[in-house]
């Protein structure tokens, strides 16, 4: 049974790219938490991560689901795609909310490599998930806003040139609501760094280029606000709907890693003179990874459907991340058991995948707020916060 059946041929070309760049490869960069440069250079030269741009600008013109099943293939094989995904999810933002002119000076130095729009920043210490609480404001000064502020968990700064970020232009408690108020800018961080803005690596558990940023009196032309002053949230959430469906691919393709690896070993692997997939608690939950990667596979493609089709899909994509994530962690924990002492070795890349794929149990949004969207926005449930 398979239901892969969109864009195969992007799938094949993207898998035969991939295989340039073996476990050896993800695991030396892991080890040093060093940038895979010439992965994502590879896929900008391929054109992978301009697919949505549309052709005017020099991008493929695809739709979303082109784009997940870019994602899905590069985890499937083995790599990860954190390096370079946020080139596609703040399309999201800057092609339904940037005016024509931000559209005409930076889609196609995007789309062709010149330029690289990696980081998207709205994350801060105090805020965590509650967006509406950010603290990071930009005040108007003449043709410039100033900006102060800091946000925490943002990745690829120091290997992008611009970068969508999120301030408040007015108090929380100002308008109708509390997502109003709140902007965003497109910073050129070439012109950024050292003039207002400082970058902070951060150590984590996965090799995802993570900073934290301060912003002391940065200055950003006004003409690179994206949308109106005040209606920023409502901007990054085609972004963050599209975030969370292609973060969803990349689980799906993570499964389908693990599930794979699974079945694999548990059919050569002999212990008591059989091999132990013929056990059935070891079959079992293999098998059980399979079925909820599959159904997770078919809201994926429910999501990205809907995107393309510019209808609501907050809840759809918030639906494809909690399922594929779920399929993803419970492939990677079976994975791990189905493997024993060997499934902690780095030389075969479980553990480097089991720590990647536990991430989005956590972020983009957590588990619980899917939840908590989907009780009050689908079941008209009362709000808990």
């Amino acid at each position: 049974m398979t239901i892969e059946a969109t864009y195969p041929e992007i799938r094949e070309a993207v898998a035969d790219l991939c295989a340039r760049f073996p476990g050896e490869y993800w695991r030396g960069l892991d080890k040093t938490h060093a940038y895979p440069g010439e992965f994502v250079q590879a896929l900008s030269d391929a054109g992978y991560l301009s697919v949505l741009i549309p052709e005017e600008y020099g991008g493929s013109g695809l739709p979303l689901g082109a784009a997940c099943a870019i994602l899905e293939e590069v985890h499937r094989s083995g790599g990860n795609g954190a390096a370079c995904h946020a080139q596609m999810y703040t399309m999201g933002t800057l092609l339904r909310h940037g005016s024509d002119s931000q559209k005409r000076r930076y889609l196609p130095a995007i789309a062709s490599g010149e330029l690289r729009l990696q980081a998207f920043a709205v994350t801060e210490p105090d805020s965590g998930t509650d967006t509406s609480s950010i603290g990071t404001r930009a005040v108007r000064d003449g043709d410039d806003y100033i900006i102060n502020g800091q946000k925490v968990f943002i990745s690829r700064t120091r290997h992008s040139d611009l970068m969508l970020l999120l301030a408040r232009t007015a108090p929380r408690d100002a308008g109708a609501k509390h997502t109003d108020g709140m902007s965003v800018f497109l910073v050129d961080m070439r012109e950024a760094l050292d003039h207002g803005l400082t970058i902070t690596p951060l150590e984590m558990m996965m090799n995802h280029a993570t900073t934290a940023l301060y912003f002391d009196d940065l200055r950003v032309p006004a003409a690179n606000r994206i949308g109106e002053e005040g209606a920023g949230f409502r901007c990054i959430l085609d972004g963050l709907n599209a975030e969370r469906i292609l973060i969803a691919a990349e689980c799906i393709g993570d499964a389908r890693w693990f599930t794979a690896k699974s079945a694999q070993y548990a059919g050569e692997r002999r212990v008591f003179n059989r091999p132990i997939g013929q056990n059935q608690g070891v079959q079992f939950p293999i098998a059980r990874a399979y079925i909820q990667t599959q159904a997770a596979a078919l809201m994926v493609r429910e999501a990205a459907m809907l995107y393309d089709a510019g209808k609501p899909a907050g809840s759809e994509a918030n639906m494809a991340k909690l399922l594929a994530s779920e399929a993803s962690w419970a492939a990677a924990d079976n994975c791990l058991q189905t493997h024993g002492g060997y499934g902690f070795s780095t030389d075969w890349d479980i553990e480097r995948k089991f720590r990647e794929t536990r991430l989005y149990q956590v972020a983009p949004i957590s588990t619980n707020l899917i939840l908590a969207h989907i009780a009050t926005r689908e079941l008209q449930l009362p709000r808990s916060f």
